[in-house]
């Protein structure tokens, strides 16, 4: 069992708590010592109390499922001898009301861009088959109940 930890950092200063006008602008700080900017979504909580620079936990929900995918990608093709030489990935994801009636996020869809080097290359049905088996080792995918979808963009 592995123990992994978060501390989120919020104060009130002078403002007006109690009418509700307040900033949700906060801090996220990690046991490696980076600190993020964080606040609610200005999609939730109009400015100003919200901050648009910061994270929100529905960007970093959707970069968590991402990066995740991501390393587990790696992980595999190395192990099969397919040499990456760049990752990125469009990620997006989709709030909606779910079948309980509630706000989610009811989606997430991964659209990774893989450049490989050298040889050998993988061909579309080994692509696809790394970017499922990712799929399926991914510890944050498995954790949650949203739909993750995975639809590569080739070249």
């Amino acid at each position: 069992m592995a123990e992994h930890t978060a501390n989120i950092v919020w104060e009130r200063g002078e403002q007006d708590f109690l009418a509700n006008r307040y900033s949700r602008a906060h801090r996220w700080r990690f046991d490696g010592g980076v600190e993020v900017p964080a606040s609610s979504s200005p999609h939730v909580v109009p400015l100003p109390w919200s901050d648009a620079q910061g994270v929100d936990p529905e960007e970093a929900f959707v970069a968590s499922l991402s990066s995740c995918h991501m390393l587990w990608f790696l992980s595999l093709a190395a192990k099969q001898g397919f040499r990456v030489d760049s990752y990125a990935d469009h990620a997006l994801g989709v709030m909606a009301r779910n079948a309980e009636g509630r706000l989610a996020m009811t989606e997430v869809l991964l659209r990774p861009r893989v450049i490989f080097g050298g040889e050998p290359q993988p061909n579309p049905e080994q692509l696809t088959a790394l970017h499922e088996e990712a799929h399926e080792e991914c510890f944050i995918a498995n954790s949650v109940k949203s739909r993750v979808r995975c639809e590569p963009v080739l070249g």
